[in-house]
């Protein structure tokens, strides 16, 4: 059984990757400094260390305190519309504070790390489904961010005969009646949807309806959070060998924003309030993976990513978040 430190634990891949570690057995501890994360969402029996990863004194207190056999780096700055116009935070929190971390790691000879990169990398992809060796140009400071990050990692490698493994997520998604996504602003289709059909939302915006896809909407990959976790776990199989190797992580389907829509109201049993609006700032029309990479040299599969099922456990999460601000207000009142 490994000890592994999770950057970013306190997120939402970043708590259900460690859930699913402590699951398998292994040791957790979690560096977040709950900017975005949330305490409660690290799972009980890994240890939360209230830290930056920039931070080199209480990053090396940690490292110092056990011997850790592998990093999974979760923690950045990640909101794409935010890159396009603020791109200097980005490039600080993802890339100045992550070579910071890793030469802290270095330090102390970890030398296995897994890397939480992004679709984002590609841009607007020439074709899909996109292999790992597509052109690399990304549309907004985000995906380049996370580039140039791995480009880093690529010479750490080669330099210092570590084993970096770089998943590139596509569209990360899912829940279930404990857990799910929980962002502070939310972004991201589905739970956005879901907030519409809950009424927490008065109507969800479809962001440009001019795209060259098959009805004008965004065509996304979508893939469980669970699916992702797993590939972490698999992950581990792979320590102790160098090099750089890049993963693609989807299901190599996509689907509209529209068909989305539909889907998520025959989920919840209800139509949803739909209106259109200006495309968004960075977004390309078009993201797909081809995740044959993983699956030949891990054995991966998306055994969780039907979007019906996707969207029931994320249903789930939804209907537990407004029975908690229901309790909420009902303590609020009686105060």
């Amino acid at each position: 059984m490994a000890r592994i430190l999770v950057t970013g634990g306190a997120g939402y891949v970043g708590s259900v990757c460690c859930a699913q570690l402590l699951a398998r057995g292994h040791s957790v501890d979690v560096v977040d400094d709950l900017s975005t994360g949330f305490a409660e969402a690290v799972p009980q029996g890994a240890v939360l260390h209230q830290a930056s990863i920039g931070d080199r004194e209480s990053l090396s207190a940690i490292l110092a305190s056990h011997s850790f056999d592998a990093v999974f780096h979760f923690a950045a700055k990640a909101l794409i519309p935010e890159s396009v116009v603020n791109p200097g935070t980005f490039f600080d929190a993802n890339v100045a504070s992550g070579i910071s971390m890793l030469e802290t790691i270095r330090k102390y000879g970890v030398s296995n790390f897994v890397f939480s990169s992004s679709a984002a990398v590609y841009g607007t992809p020439s074709f899909t489904p996109i292999p790992e060796d597509h052109s690399t140009e990304p549309v907004n400071a985000y995906g380049e961010s996370k580039l140039v990050f791995e480009r880093i990692l690529k010479w750490y490698a080669a330099a210092y005969g570590w084993n970096v493994i770089a998943f590139r997520y596509f569209n990360a998604c899912g829940g279930g009646p404990t857990w799910g996504e929980r962002h502070e602003p939310e972004t991201h289709v589905i739970p956005l949807l879901l907030q519409a059909a809950s009424g927490r939302r008065d109507c969800f915006d479809i962001l440009g309806t001019d795209y060259p896809t098959r009805d004008g909407t965004c065509l996304r990959d979508y893939v469980h959070v669970l699916d992702i976790a797993e590939a972490h776990v698999l992950a581990l199989k792979a320590t102790g060998r160098s090099g750089f190797r890049a993963y693609n992580i989807g299901t190599g389907r996509s689907y509209t924003v529209r068909e989305v829509c539909r889907a998520a109201e025959t989920i919840a049993g209800q139509r949803i309030e739909i209106r259109t609006a200006p495309r968004r700032p960075g977004d390309p029309a078009e993201l797909c993976a081809s995740p044959q990479r993983l699956k030949d040299e891990f054995g991966w599969s998306p055994k969780h990513s039907q979007l019906a099922n996707i969207l029931v456990g994320a249903w789930e999460w939804e209907e537990q978040q407004c029975r908690s601000l229901s309790v909420d207000d009902l303590t609020n009142a009686n105060d």
